[in-house]
């Protein structure tokens, strides 16, 4: 009798599988990607093969290296038009994923992502597009705005991209979707993703897609991974007394928490700093390069507490989360469920509080309708109040006037901090290059001596400005 053969999981998920050209498989190779996610398993291949999609997809499914990989696969270097357009609801979200593109195109020569958001002035924008761009990526409002004036062509896409759909249209982009959709070629691929699917997502894709493939990734697994508690707050006024205890009991590294409302953000991000946290805001009304600072901060360790509201928070990308609390609930069960997502992810354990009042049960209903089972309540008794110092973060940022517009790249920082001011490798943390500016993450305790260095040296051959954030 013939042996049956048993398929291995792990070759039927590899990329090596799929029909990407060379480059990309010899970068996907070099970058140590080898086994897809579950949004890339059952996305990438319809993409490949030319189809429109709709993915229901988190922030940190990998969907970005699919939508991503899809449109570099077919792009022509030598043809020097926009041929792929990523729509994002924010410009923190545009510009991650203007790095993960760049990161994926690295071995394919002269690719140019070009961003277009909000926040920044339209000038230097149109001088880049003057120039010419294979992708653009951006925030709808921005990309409508060069439209109009006539700086940006969108007659060769090949492919549009609306990622976040769903908080695009929260924010009221939907008149300037259907604007960019009207200028777009008929003939092209349209690729939707979304954390949630709403009618208004359903209303979307029938009047912009064709026979578009919907797939979505079962999020069972992942609320395993995600120790989820709610605590009832008696009266209302102990809720900030709590949250303190919560985040002196599990002491995490990282904890993003939510509110929703732009003013609960600052008050709560203020009353956290005068109890000697270390904490940033992040919401819609804060000036882009406020905004900007406490991303970088809170993503490369040197701020411990983010407050934001959903819309802020929909362009980050942690990867290692330990902490998420609802301050405030949700008003909707999958904003919710998209919140605490954020824990728990690339086989890391994750924590999820959420703190609830008496008028919350409507909201508390819902939840548990949603995930199929009853909530799991904590005692704040049994919360430890051993040690309530407010504990730092352990790294601290630096911030250096050179960027991407001085050919400044991480290796020159790495190689500055540990050859030149002989900073053990693992006291350097992220390093993140903006077009004039870049910012890199420095434990504690060297700190002062990668300031110092910093402050004298020199960086490829020239003196630089430094500073460090707080």
């Amino acid at each position: 009798m013939k042996a049956t053969e048993t398929k291995d999981p792990t070759l039927e998920a590899s990329f090596a599988t799929q029909p990407l050209r060379e480059a990309l498989q010899n970068n996907l190779s070099s970058l140590g990607y080898d086994v897809m996610t579950p949004i890339q398993i059952q996305s990438l291949p319809p993409m490949l093969n030319g189809q429109d999609v709709i993915a229901k997809a988190k922030t940190g499914s990998g969907k970005t290296a699919a939508f991503g990989l899809s449109l570099l696969n077919i792009l022509n270097a030598e043809y020097f038009e926009v041929q792929a357009l990523v729509l994002c609801p924010t410009r923190e979200l545009a510009e991650q994923v203007s790095q993960a593109l760049r990161r994926l195109a690295r071995l394919m020569p002269n690719i140019k992502v070009l961003n277009l958001s909000g926040g920044t002035p339209m000038r230097p924008q149109t001088d880049s597009l003057r120039h010419g761009a294979h992708i653009i990526v951006g925030t709808p409002g921005r990309v409508q705005k060069h439209l109009d004036k006539g700086s940006l062509s969108l007659d060769r896409l090949l492919t549009l991209v609306l990622d976040e759909a769903d908080r695009m249209l929260d924010m009221g982009f939907m008149d300037a979707i259907k604007e960019i959709v009207r200028v777009c070629p008929r003939k092209r691929q349209t690729l939707l993703f979304s954390a949630t699917y709403p009618d208004e997502i359903k209303k979307l894709s029938r009047a912009f897609m064709q026979n578009p493939k919907e797939v979505s990734v079962d999020t069972e697994q992942d609320e395993i991974a995600i120790a989820q508690r709610f605590y009832e707050v008696v009266p209302p006024l102990n809720k900030f007394s709590i949250l303190k205890s919560i985040l002196f009991h599990h002491k995490p590294s990282s904890t993003l928490i939510f509110c929703n409302t732009k003013q609960q953000t600052a008050q709560l991000a203020n009353q956290l700093n005068k109890e000697g946290f270390s904490a940033v805001a992040l919401n819609g009304d804060m000036e882009q390069a406020e905004r900007d600072l406490a991303v970088i901060r809170f993503a490369n360790q040197s701020c411990s507490i983010m407050v934001a509201t959903d819309v802020a928070a929909r362009g980050l990308d942690i990867k290692e989360l330990p902490a998420v609390i609802n301050y405030e609930l949700a008003f909707e069960h999958d904003v919710h469920i998209h919140r605490v997502g954020r824990t728990g992810r690339a086989g890391h354990k994750g924590l999820a509080f959420s703190l609830t009042t008496s008028a919350d049960g409507m909201r508390l209903a819902a939840i548990e309708e949603g995930i199929g089972h009853a909530l799991s309540f904590g005692d704040v008794k049994e919360l430890s109040h051993q040690d309530k110092e407010a504990f730092l973060p352990e790294m601290v940022t630096l911030c250096l006037d050179a960027g991407r517009k001085d050919k400044i790249r991480p290796g020159d920082i790495l190689g500055a901090l540990i050859k030149d001011a002989g900073l053990p490798m693992q006291a350097v943390g992220k390093i993140d290059i903006a077009d004039f500016d870049s910012y890199v993450a420095i434990q504690n305790n060297f700190a002062d001596k990668a300031f110092k260095y910093l402050q004298s040296g020199k960086l490829k051959a020239r003196r630089v400005n430094v500073k460090k954030l707080r």
